[in-house]
């Protein structure tokens, strides 16, 4: 039995370790900031990509967003890295970018979209 317990731990601890390794992976995510958002407003990180969506978190300019890479009208933010930053603002200003974050601040990421015009790359 004692040793049934150490393997179950074991197994346990190693796929823990592998959650929070690929959690870690920077290549996963792509590293945009808030801008260009109102004096005193936030960013509104929303479920689905519409503005009519329930709103998940808000953000103040500055904020270093994750980004999963996704956007509408088929643009993918590690295809357009290459650009200088004012082109790749350009291609997603009208757009709903995905991103991941923890709005409760809990631990519990999820996906949410902001509106591409108010991000800009690293």
């Amino acid at each position: 039995m004692n040793g049934l317990i150490k393997t179950g731990v074991a197994v346990v601890l190693a796929s823990t370790m592998g959650f929070f390794a690929a959690q870690a992976d920077a290549s996963a995510f792509v590293a945009w900031t808030v801008k260009d958002v109102a004096f005193g407003d936030t960013l509104n990180i929303r479920k689905f990509p519409a503005s009519t969506s329930q709103k998940q978190a808000a953000y103040p300019n500055g904020t270093v967003l994750q980004m999963t890479g996704t956007c509408t009208g088929g643009i993918n933010l590690f295809d357009i890295s290459g650009m200088p930053a004012w082109k790749q603002r350009q291609k997603v200003r009208y757009s709903w970018c995905q991103v991941w974050h923890d709005p409760a601040r809990n631990g519990d990421f999820v996906t949410g979209w902001v509106y591409g015009k108010y991000i800009a790359p690293r």
